[in-house]
């Protein structure tokens, strides 16, 4: 497990990481290292299981839970209360509407407030994305995803710039919460990392090309990817994320709910799954999996790019939308 972490760390460029059995772990975890009574702020798109967490669990723990859109750099200015903020979480870019939020603004803001900033980097990867140089002070993947990229591990990593005693608690946590990684899949998961820069930039070319073809395609209504030019946080993604701008998209269906769910019910090569990251290209019906309360629109899909043709998985999308015209 240490050689993982090793390898997390030096991915990061951090001092020190540390490995858990989930990606919920490794983010309940810097949670349950806070105290009750502290208001923390998080972002209104983010990964739904731990969005559902905050506000039904955690604030039995006695968190202070604030929900924003961080990428207004505004908005999260107005809801930091100095001496009170403990933590600032975000998603960037956020599954699955994918938007942008500036990590080194952020970073500022939250630091100005006495707060620390917590950056979810799993679908950016280290590949294209290093928060802890932009001023974060951890960075959160659910190694499951493109870390692992095979779908055979289930884990969490976490990285911090300085190992200080907050980093102790989550340490502590991860021991006496029983969430420490197993051998086995710590063992996969350093497998897995050997193939990782490859597989991350076939899954970025995929998925560029993808959200450029499919934003001209007629049953589209918008393609949700920040590598294109009108996407709103296009300019900061191009500045944060280094080499592409991820292996995951999602496109919104002038069919509406009917015709999205029809699409992913079609396709042939795209597999439907609740995944990403993997070397098989994923679809799913998003706000079926996150029900009531979703800020999910329900005409929307979320696409996984693995390392197939571009053409094939284009070609496969294509029939797929046409036999689910209405």
């Amino acid at each position: 497990m240490r050689e993982a972490e090793a390898v997390i760390a030096a991915l990061e460029g951090a001092e020190a990481a540390m490995l858990l059995g989930s990606g919920m772990s490794a983010a309940t975890a810097v949670f349950l290292a806070l105290a009750p009574g502290d208001h923390v702020v998080v972002p209104r798109v983010m990964y739904w299981a731990l969005r559902n967490w905050l506000l039904t669990d955690a604030v039995h723990w006695g968190l202070d839970v604030e929900i924003v859109e961080t990428s207004d750099l505004d908005a999260l200015r107005a809801v930091m209360r100095p001496g009170k903020t403990r933590l600032v979480w975000l998603e960037t870019p956020a599954n699955p509407l994918w938007s942008i939020t500036d990590i080194e603004a952020a970073a500022r803001i939250a630091h100005a407030a006495g707060a620390l900033l917590v950056v979810d980097s799993t679908c950016a990867t280290p590949l294209l994305t290093r928060p802890l140089a932009l001023g974060a002070d951890i960075v959160m993947h659910a190694a499951t995803k493109y870390l692992n990229g095979h779908s055979d591990v289930i884990a969490g990593a976490l990285a911090t710039a300085a190992p200080d005693d907050f980093w102790t608690r989550i340490r502590r946590n991860r021991s006496m919460l029983g969430q420490i990684l197993g051998p086995l899949e710590a063992f996969l998961l350093l497998r897995g990392m050997r193939t990782f820069p490859l597989r991350v930039q076939a899954a970025c070319a995929g998925a560029m090309e993808l959200a450029t073809r499919l934003a001209n395609h007629e049953s589209v209504a918008d393609v949700l990817y920040p590598g294109l030019a009108h996407h709103p946080g296009h300019d900061i993604a191009r500045r944060q994320m280094q080499g592409g701008f991820g292996g995951m998209l999602s496109i919104r269906l002038r069919g509406g709910e009917a015709a999205a769910i029809a699409t992913a019910a079609h396709v042939e090569l795209w597999k439907r799954a609740t995944s990403l990251g993997g070397v098989e290209s994923l679809i799913e019906h998003r706000a079926s999996i996150e029900g009531a309360g979703s800020p999910c629109p329900p005409d929307l899909l979320r696409l996984s790019v693995g390392i197939e043709d571009p053409a094939d998985l284009y070609a496969d999308l294509d029939q797929a939308l046409r036999r689910a015209r209405p």
